[in-house]
C-alpha cells in the first residue's frame, strides 16, 4: 500500500515543551520508530508534518527587523519545511538502518486568489501582543489582527489548497522507492498568474487539508493523520466519551468536533475516505494498528 501519514504538531513538540532543537529532535527521533514501522510492514509512505509553533519563532524574530526587512509567509514555510524535513529525514534514515533512501521536498501548493478567506483571515501566527502593540504593528506591516483570550495576534488567511504542482516529482521518488517527506505546514502557499509562473502568498494551509488532497492525487491507498489522541470520541471529555472506531463519510461528516483540534482532520478524513480510501485518526505510537484496523478510528466510504 502506498500511505500518506501526516505527522501532528506533538510529534515534534509536547504541549508546554520550549521550542529547542534539542527538544524537536528527541521527538522525531521517536516519531520516526513508528514511521520506520509502517515501512517495515511493506508499505510506501510519504510524510506530512506541521510547522505551526516553528512558523511562530521565525516571526518572533522576525518581529526584531524593519517592517519592510521581514520575511512574508511563504518564505517562513520554507524555511520551517527545510528545518523539519531534515530532522525527519535523518532520524528515519537512521530508524530504517539506511535500507531505504528518505528526501524531502519543499512542496508549493496552489490556492485560489478568490478563496474567501483571503476577504477574513482567521490563522493565528507570531507571538502574542497586547492590542495597543498589535494595534501599533499591524498599522505599519499592514496586517490583519484579532484577540486570542485576553491577548492580540496576527491573523491571516487559510485557503483551501488546490493543486500540488510538484507532483510529477513526488511520483518519480516514489517510483524509485524512496520515502518522501513533503507538503510541511501545509505546504508553500503559491499562485498561479495567467501565463502559468507561479508566485508565493501570505497565508498558511491547513495541514491535514494538504495531506488529504496530497494523498488523493497521488493515488495513495491510506491516509493516517497522526496526533496524540488515540482515536475519534463522541462527547469527548465528558462523561459519556466514546470512541469511535469505525465510521462512514456520512457518519463522520455528521458528527460536531471542535474546528480548532479533531474538526479539520476528520474533514480531512474524510474527504480522502470519499474517493475511495481509507483514513485513519489516532496515536502516532498506533500507526501501523490504525492500518489494520486494531486501533484509532477508520474512516471509509460505507
Amino acid at each position: 500500500m502506498l500511505v500518506v501519514a501526516a505527522l501532528g504538531g506533538n510529534a515534534l513538540l509536547k504541549r508546554g515543551e520550549p521550542l529547542t532543537a534539542e527538544i524537536q529532535r528527541k521527538n522525531v527521533k521517536t516519531a520516526a520508530l513508528s514511521l520506520a514501522g509502517i515501512v517495515r510492514a511493506g508499505h510506501d509512505l510519504v510524510v506530512t508534518h506541521g510547522n505551526g509553533p516553528q512558523v511562530g519563532l521565525l516571526a518572533l524574530q522576525g518581529a526584531s527587523y524593519k517592517p519592510d526587512e521581514a520575511y512574508p509567509l511563504d518564505v517562513l514555510g520554507a524555511e520551517t519545511e527545510g528545518m523539519i524535513g531534515y530532522m525527519i529525514e535523518q532520524e528515519l534514515e537512521n530508524a530504517l538502518s539506511h535500507d531505504r533512501p528518505v528526501a524531502t521536498l519543499l512542496t508549493q501548493v496552489v490556492v485560489d486568489p478568490r478563496d474567501p478567506a483571503f476577504e477574513k483571515p482567521t490563522k493565528f501566527v507570531g507571538p502574542v501582543y497586547d492590542r495597543e502593540e498589535a494595534e501599533r504593528r499591524a498599522a505599519v506591516a499592514g496586517w490583519s489582527i484579532a484577540p486570542d483570550g485576553d491577548k492580540w495576534r496576527r491573523v491571516v488567511p487559510s485557503p483551501r489548497p488546490l493543486e500540488i504542482p510538484d507532483m510529477r516529482v513526488l511520483k518519480l521518488l516514489l517510483d524509485q522507492g524512496v520515502v518522501v517527506v513533503c507538503a510541511g505546514g501545509g505546504g508553500i502557499p503559491v499562485l498561479r498568474r495567467e501565463d502559468g509562473s507561479m508566485v508565493g502568498i501570505e497565508a498558511v494551509i491547513d495541514k491535514d487539508a494538504a495531506s488529504a488532497l496530497l494523498a488523493g492525487q497521488l493515488g495513495a491507498d491510506a491516509l493516517l493523520l497522526l496526533t496524540d489522541v488515540d482515536a475519534v470520541y463522541r462527547d469527548f471529555g465528558t462523561d459519556q466519551s466514546t470512541p469511535l472506531s469505525e465510521l462512514t463519510v456520512a457518519e463522520a461528516r455528521a458528527l460536531d468536533m471542535p474546528a480548532g483540534s479533531m474538526g479539520p482532520k476528520l474533514h480531512a478524513a474524510c474527504d480522502f475516505a470519499q474517493a475511495g480510501g481509507i483514513s485513519g485518526i489516532g496515536r502516532l505510537q498506533d500507526a501501523v494498528a490504525i492500518l489494520d484496523g486494531s486501533a484509532g478510528t477508520r474512516v471509509s466510504a460505507g
